[in-house]
């Protein structure tokens, strides 16, 4: 049958990519899951938080029935916390530190709890905040994503005018366009931005693309500061012949086609090979198999114990029928009238630990073939070097550089999140907002 689309039914396509996590439906489960919690002194659970957010006083006051304290304490320290509740690999977060794990029980549903007040905050559209009257000061942010709403709450709760600058035509950033669809619906993600912005003196301007339609110096020029969370999004190449052949594309631009049309639109192969094992690798092989693939492979260069997703991901990947083939890399994609037919693949070995600590994967010289139609690159994201550069902004293999007050090398320019970082969770890129707002209003004040 080879790629197409409209495999499967309207109703098989729902059922597929339906809310994964569904919520609480009434409060007393809500309130029921919250009394379980003990309250830790000192608790674990708020310290493997990258926001800190005081994990026990939200739940007690969910207990207690304050949904509106309980979302505000969240929103305190994770505006975004909505959105984190559903996209949050709690597992190796709070929930993963929850003392219930010592005792080999379930550990406190945190995610859940979270999701349960932020969602009616947001729905019922609270007003938790005030802002400080407007004092004058403005300041640009480039990247209407996680760090860059963060950043420009921080701000505008201080009466700093914010102008957003987002390339795309809605904000949100990865939470948008580069996650699963069935973990975080595009009317969420709406529906979360427009609550950040509610707070008053937020403009976003979409389509407004950096080093395209707006420059950096012309922001320099215009603003009192610049915030830069551009994020990465350039899809690392495999580097092998074959890769230009019909059929073979990378999981980024998988995804973002997804969250953009409707899914029967979508086309996707019979024999699926998605390369690479992390958060977004897995995103692209589940969801293959939910737009209808009969065989999705995910192929990785280490064994399973290097992973660089979590278990809750790869258990996900094996209920949805993906198979596994550990220890290979992709070597050759041979291709039948321009379209990909075949992947060669390496069989690899463990060597010596490398930069990361992990064991690199060593070339055996063996190899092995399979039958596809379609291959996903799914390798890794790369920062935008060339755009970073340009703008003669200091950087790591275009991972922007920072001070400890995110300011670049660049005076009253500061940068965070995935830009400086090269990919971490949401919740880092909302911490590194929150970071850099602080920076910039120590800035104003000296200047």
């Amino acid at each position: 049958m080879g790629i197409k689309n409209n495999r499967l039914s309207t109703e098989e396509l729902v059922a597929n990519f339906s809310d994964i996590h569904p919520p609480f439906e009434h409060a007393e489960g809500a309130i029921l899951e919250a009394n379980r919690c003990i309250n830790c002194y000192d608790a674990p659970c708020t310290k493997s938080c990258p926001t800190s957010i005081d994990v026990p006083l939200f739940i007690k006051q969910i207990s207690s029935g304050n949904i509106k304290g309980s979302a505000r304490t969240i929103f305190t320290s994770n505006i975004m916390g909505g959105g984190c509740s559903k996209v949050c690999p709690v597992e190796k977060l709070c929930e993963g530190a929850c003392v219930y794990n010592l005792r080999e029980e379930e550990p406190i549903s945190i995610a859940k709890l979270q999701r349960y007040s932020t969602g009616i905050a947001i729905h019922e559209k609270w007003k938790l905040f005030e802002r400080k009257p407007s004092n004058g000061k403005k300041v640009a942010v480039v990247g209407a994503g996680p760090a860059g709403l963060a950043c420009a709450h921080a701000l505008s709760l201080q009466g700093i005018d914010v102008t957003v600058f987002e390339k795309e035509e809605k904000g949100g950033g990865l939470m948008t366009y580069g996650v699963a669809a069935y973990k975080v619906t595009p009317e969420s993600c709406k529906e979360e931005v427009d609550y950040i912005t509610s707070i008053g003196g937020i403009d976003i301007q979409y389509k407004k693309e950096l080093g395209k339609d707006i420059s950096l110096a012309e922001l320099q020029k215009k603003y009192d500061a610049v915030f830069l969370g551009i994020g990465v999004g350039i899809a690392r190449e495999l580097s092998i012949p074959g890769e230009e052949l019909e059929g073979v594309e990378d999981a980024i631009s998988f995804i973002y086609n997804l969250r953009t049309n409707d899914y029967a639109k979508i086309s996707v192969g019979d024999k699926v090979a998605v390369i690479g094992m992390g958060m977004t690798a897995i995103d692209a092989a589940t969801q293959s198999k939910r737009l209808g693939a009969k065989e999705v492979t995910m192929i990785y260069r280490r064994t399973e114990n290097e992973k660089p997703c979590t278990d809750v991901e790869l258990d996900l990947a094996k209920l949805d029928g993906c198979s596994f083939i550990w220890l290979a890399a992709p070597k050759e994609i041979i291709g039948e009238n321009g379209k990909a037919k075949k992947l060669v693949c390496t069989k690899m070995k463990l060597g010596e630990p490398d930069a990361s600590g992990r064991r690199a994967p060593v070339d055996t010289g063996e190899t092995f073939t399979i039958e596809v139609d379609m291959v996903i690159k799914a390798a890794g994201q790369i920062p935008f070097e060339e755009l970073v550069a340009k703008a003669d902004i200091k950087n790591n293999s275009g991972k922007i550089s920072i001070n400890n007050k995110a300011e670049t090398n660049l005076k009253g320019v500061f940068a965070g999140g995935d830009a400086v970082n090269g990919g971490k969770e949401v919740v880092d890129a909302v911490q590194a907002g929150k970071d850099a707002a602080k920076g910039i209003l120590e800035f104003l004040k000296a200047h």
